[in-house]
């Protein structure tokens, strides 16, 4: 449980940082305050408040889950998997903003002719990479240490099923960033998706552009799978060793 706090308090402490940082640039060297990256910063706590707020909402639902038991006895069997395929559902359509902070890094907020050292920028856009590494990491192992507790397992290794959800959960924050960078496309966006889709498949049909997608989301979330694995195993095998 030490390490978990540890690890929640380290992000907190990247995304405070982060603001920080944009803020004093504004302030400091005279130029104008950045607002996108304060936006982004935003977005990208999103994923990790609404995974806290998945687990608090299961906490309000297990009495009522008692509760229906005693009316009907296959009814948490029904309500619990709903609420949490449309709760994790919400959450995954949020995920990308954390890492999309990565593509912070290609400095596009720097002209030519900025008052502003170039060290100061370097320092700013890997705080902002990191915080949003650390909000994506962070958000995740809270849904992935639920999906293990969900499971039930024999043993203190969590399933590979869980494993694979991850996977898959990286994976396509990958893609969710590619979109947002490349075309533009914001999570609300899923409320139309045939004209995502066209517009997903106008730009793929461009030359090169289905092979730079791949490379994108290939290389985009091995460096978050590389983070993720050994700090999620290293802080679960902490939280149950606590627990024995």
């Amino acid at each position: 449980m030490t390490a978990a706090l540890l690890a929640a308090a380290a992000v907190i402490v990247l995304d405070v940082y982060a603001v920080v940082l944009v803020v004093l640039r504004a302030k400091v060297y005279r130029v104008a305050l950045y607002r996108p990256m304060l936006l982004n910063i935003g977005l990208s706590t999103l994923p990790v408040v609404t995974a806290i707020g998945v687990v608090v909402g299961l906490t309000v639902l297990a009495p009522v889950l008692t509760r229906l038991a005693d009316v009907a006895a296959d009814a948490g069997v029904v309500v619990l998997p709903i609420y949490l395929a449309l709760a994790t559902g919400v959450w995954l359509l949020l995920f990308p903003n954390s890492v999309y902070l990565i593509t912070e890094l290609n400095f596009s907020h720097r002209t030519a002719d900025s008052p502003v050292p170039l060290w100061y920028d370097i320092i700013q856009t890997l705080v902002l990479t990191l915080s949003g590494l650390g909000n994506a990491v962070l958000s995740l192992g809270i849904l992935h240490a639920l999906f293990v507790v969900y499971e039930e397992p024999d043993d203190a290794v969590p399933p590979t099923a869980s494993w694979v959800l991850a996977a898959v959960v990286i994976v396509l924050g990958a893609v969710g960033v590619y979109l947002g960078r490349y075309l533009r496309v914001n999570s609300w966006d899923v409320r139309h998706p045939v004209s995502l889709l066209r517009k997903l498949a106008a730009h793929l049909r461009q030359p090169g552009k289905a092979l730079e997608a791949s490379a994108f989301v290939v290389t985009h979330a091995l460096l978050v799978a590389v983070l993720y694995v050994p700090l999620f195993s290293l802080t679960w095998t902490s939280f149950v060793a606590t627990a024995v």
